[in-house]
């Protein structure tokens, strides 16, 4: 399996599918981004941005375990 294999598997989820699974504003998701504290996004288009739900995934797993 190459690594473009690999990356084409990958699910994307854009702004509402992120905020709805994590609970989390879109606001308060910037404001994480510049603090180092969330997943950036990947850009997909000119203006449109999702987030890799592997990452998204590993965020939520890493606040349980902090909590």
């Amino acid at each position: 399996m190459t690594a473009n294999s690999t990356y084409a598997q990958e699910t994307l989820m854009r702004h509402r599918a992120v905020t709805q699974k994590t609970g989390v504003s879109k606001s308060t998701i910037y404001y994480f981004i510049a603090r180092n504290e969330f997943p950036k996004p990947v850009k997909i288009g000119r203006r449109a941005v999702a987030w890799r739900a592997s990452d998204i995934e590993a965020w939520i797993g890493s606040r349980q375990q902090a909590a």
